[in-house]
């Protein structure tokens, strides 16, 4: 039996037409022999009536809310989306099973709001398939052992779609979207970006956590352990959208080329803290983040400078638990980080100087920089980070295609 696992986001179940097309998604694919499991999100976004976020907005801001009871809460939009859906596919002659997270056999653990999946049991989604039917799996959602509801966070659904492919042993996992596919950059921001044919999981990842927002990072970690492909696809579109998978079919699938760089993300929203010559040990400063629960980033430790970055949201509650250290550091509000992605950068000589020249040659200021083996992260003002995003951009060739690269 060919599995493959298809979810559809918000915006692909938000009204009739689109759930039309979502469903035209599952026929070809059923055409195509394939045994098919749908995961679905709440309809919408914020403000449509059964979006997650419109459903926590039904509490007022000052009431007390149980972090469990959120959860209920939180679930009942998936639930709906699930039915609505299924009626549709019915509509069309099929023969369809609703199952909701503790149903299709998703156990996780008690971190009410954000919770990670434990295991899967998938027998009844397996009976199911075998019996010829559509499966329809609520996403974002699972349950403890003890039987409380939980949910898994900001991008849960992706999860859902990829923990059920690694369990299911599908052939490959869709993600189907309103975009066409992972972007060589944002093109609200860059006119010239392409759709990327491949990606690598790790690249995909650093997209992912660098800004793009078209895959939630945990689901492509968890698809990444048992090597399951994962396509991203528009729901209104018949093409195969960009396949995420292993270095080596990614290096199989092309021609070799000069090309290191595979595109430019970005992210908004960040301040920038600087510690020069500080009275307090590094120790110190990021336990009391720690302890606060103030997530840093683009750290740089010298022996006389802490440099780090925290969002927006989190900047006042940093600086305040810096001063309870007796502290003050330099605040440098609205801040960009801007990421260079691709899994060929790693041992590559030069790549660090092309980014440097290309901003400091559109007068870009560079206040940080950090860096793993398939990313380099800039800090940027944020008015300068349209400006740095299509400099990095044309600097490593990514409006052009391999061919004409080539040339």
């Amino acid at each position: 039996m060919k599995i493959l696992v298809q979810k559809f986001g918000g915006t692909s179940v938000a009204t009739r037409e689109r759930r039309l097309a979502a469903v035209a998604q599952v026929e070809d694919a059923l055409n195509k022999g394939y045994a098919v499991v749908v995961v679905v999100s709440a309809m919408g976004r914020k403000g449509d009536p059964y979006a997650t976020d419109t459903l926590l907005s039904l509490i007022e801001a000052d009431d007390p809310v149980d972090r469990r009871e959120l959860d209920i809460l939180m679930s009942c939009g998936e639930a709906i989306s699930s039915v609505v859906f299924a009626s549709t596919l019915r509509a069309r002659g099929h023969d369809v099973l609703v199952l909701n997270g503790a149903q299709a056999g998703i156990e996780t653990d008690h971190q009410f709001g954000n919770a990670r999946i434990l295991r899967i049991r998938p027998q009844r989604i397996l009976d199911g398939l075998r019996a010829g039917q559509v499966v329809v799996v609520t996403g974002f959602q699972g349950v403890t052992a003890d039987g409380d509801v939980t949910t898994l966070g900001r991008g849960g659904s992706d999860t859902t779609a990829t923990a059920l492919g690694v369990a299911l042993e599908a052939e490959f996992v869709d993600i189907f979207t309103d975009v066409e596919g992972v972007m060589t950059a944002d093109p609200r921001v860059v006119a010239e970006a392409r759709r990327l044919q491949r990606v690598t999981y790790a690249e995909a990842c650093n997209f992912a956590y660098s800004g793009a927002k078209v895959i939630h990072p945990r689901a492509v970690e968890i698809a990444m352990q048992k090597n399951i492909p994962i396509r991203v696809r528009h729901t209104e579109s018949t093409d195969e959208g960009t396949l995420i998978t292993n270095h080596a079919q990614v290096l199989e699938s092309h021609a070799v080329t000069d090309r290191f760089v595979t595109g430019v993300a970005h992210t908004v929203g960040i301040t920038q803290l600087v510690l020069d010559r500080p009275s307090v040990g590094a120790y110190e400063v990021f336990r009391a983040m720690a302890d606060r629960e103030i997530s840093v980033d683009i750290i740089s430790v010298s022996p006389d400078r802490i440099a780090y970055t925290v969002s927006d949201a989190d900047a006042g509650r940093a600086v305040e638990t810096l001063a309870g250290l007796g502290v003050q550091p330099m605040v440098v509000p609205n801040c960009a980080k801007v990421a260079v992605v691709g899994a060929g950068i790693a041992g590559v000589p030069g790549i660090m100087a092309r980014i440097v020249g290309a901003l400091t040659e559109q007068g870009v200021e560079i206040l940080q920089t950090a860096d793993s083996h398939t990313t380099i992260w800039c800090l940027v003002r944020r008015e300068q980070m349209q400006v740095a995003v299509r400099a990095l951009h044309h600097t490593f060739g990514l409006d052009q295609t391999d061919d004409e690269q080539g040339e």
